[in-house]
This record gives C-alpha cells, sequence and structure tokens, in this order.
C-alpha cells in the first residue's frame, strides 16, 4: 500500500505535465471543441493520451532493463532528469502556442472524420508522430524516480494506469473550460498559460538539481 501511495500521485502528475504544453496537439483540441464541441475535442485528448502512455510504456520498459544502473545512480539520474525539465521548460517559455493555430486547423481538416472513433485516431497519430516526447517522459521519469527495481506487475499496471488517468483529466478539464468560456476564449491568453506551466517545469527541475547537488557536494 506505501508503495501504491508513492506511486499513484506521481504518475497522475506526470500525465498531466505531458498533456498540458500548448503544442499542435493541444491546439487541436481547442480548435474543435470551439468549432464542433466539447466532446470531440475531448475524444482529441483521448487519442492523444493513448499515445503518451505508449511512450511510457516504452520508457518503462526500456528503463526495466537498466533497473541496477538506476538503484546505483538514482541521484545522477535526478540531476540530469531535472536539466531534460529546465531545456523543455525554458523552450516552453520562448515558444509561442499560437503559431501552431494554423497547423491545427490543417490538422484538423485533414484528420476529422466526423466520428468520436475519428477524434481519437486523429489525436493519436498526431501525438505519435512526434517522438520528441520520449525525452520529456524520460526527463520526468527521472525527475519523480518513478520506476523503482522492487516493484512489483501490480505497481507497474497502477503506475500506468495514474499516468492515463492525470492525462485523461487535463483534457476533460480543459475542453470543459474552453466550452463554458467559448465567447471569451482569447488563443493569445495561451501564451501566458505556457509560460505558466514552463515556470513550474523549471521549478521542479531546479528542486532536483539542487537535491543531488546537495548530496554530492554538502
Amino acid at each position: 500500500m506505501e508503495q501504491m501511495l508513492y506511486i499513484l500521485p506521481r504518475g497522475f502528475l506526470i500525465g498531466l505535465l505531458i498533456s498540458a504544453p500548448m503544442g499542435p496537439i493541444g491546439m487541436l483540441v481547442i480548435q474543435r471543441t470551439l468549432s464542433k464541441g466539447r466532446w470531440p475535442g475531448m475524444f482529441t485528448g483521448v487519442g492523444a493520451s493513448i499515445s503518451d502512455l505508449l511512450y511510457c510504456l516504452l520508457t518503462g520498459f526500456g528503463i526495466s532493463f537498466i533497473t541496477d544502473l538506476i538503484d546505483r545512480h538514482q541521484l545522477l539520474l535526478q540531476f540530469v532528469g531535472g536539466i531534460v525539465l529546465a531545456a523543455f521548460g525554458l523552450y516552453l517559455f520562448r515558444k509561442n502556442p499560437t503559431r501552431s493555430l494554423k497547423a491545427a486547423d490543417g490538422e484538423a481538416a485533414q484528420l476529422s472524420s466526423g466520428t468520436y472513433w475519428g477524434d481519437i485516431v486523429g489525436g493519436f497519430l498526431l501525438t505519435v508522430s512526434n517522438p520528441l516526447i520520449l525525452f520529456f517522459i524520460i526527463g520526468l521519469f527521472a525527475r519523480f524516480n518513478f520506476i523503482l527495481p522492487e516493484f512489483g506487475v501490480h505497481h507497474y499496471i497502477g503506475a500506468y494506469l495514474s499516468i492515463l488517468a492525470g492525462a485523461l483529466s487535463w483534457w476533460y478539464g480543459i475542453t470543459f473550460l474552453v466550452n463554458k468560456l467559448r465567447r471569451r476564449f482569447n488563443v493569445r491568453s495561451l501564451w501566458l498559460f505556457n509560460r505558466i506551466i514552463a515556470a513550474i517545469l523549471i521549478g521542479m527541475a531546479a528542486v532536483g538539481v539542487g537535491i543531488a547537488l546537495k548530496h554530492y557536494f554538502f
């Protein structure tokens, strides 16, 4: 039970953080919510969540092959993970998500089939086509020390289900908010939102790097 209490909130937070940055998939979800209604946007997010879960599984299986290395170098990996998160946070801070709006409109036209299944497939394909997210996921896994050598099968099942729950909760919340505020919604406000997410990532990265450095030098 103690291990599940350790892993479930971390998995949920990882799912939220993977989904939160407003790249092309975020803009596509918002575009579909505004133009078609909440549920087409939500099911597009479901497809993105499935893709994110797939990449998390690939990351977890890759890490499972080197669990002994992780056990011996946890702080080093936490340091490296913090650097990766900081780099991603800085990139996100400088990125203007509104530039993705035209690309999202084009993707919406190409991927839309008028059904919820089509929305799921479209969201999945758009997200899975960006394998660079693996580096972000690896950084999150390392920063939160997410995969431990002593975990059993039931821990892994709970871990990945919590990631999926976090991602789905994000898309459920964002589509609800956009749908409710559609008359007042200003896409340019996403720039500020992206910077807030970036600041959170940089802050978490700084804490992780600080803990690692404190262990090695103090």
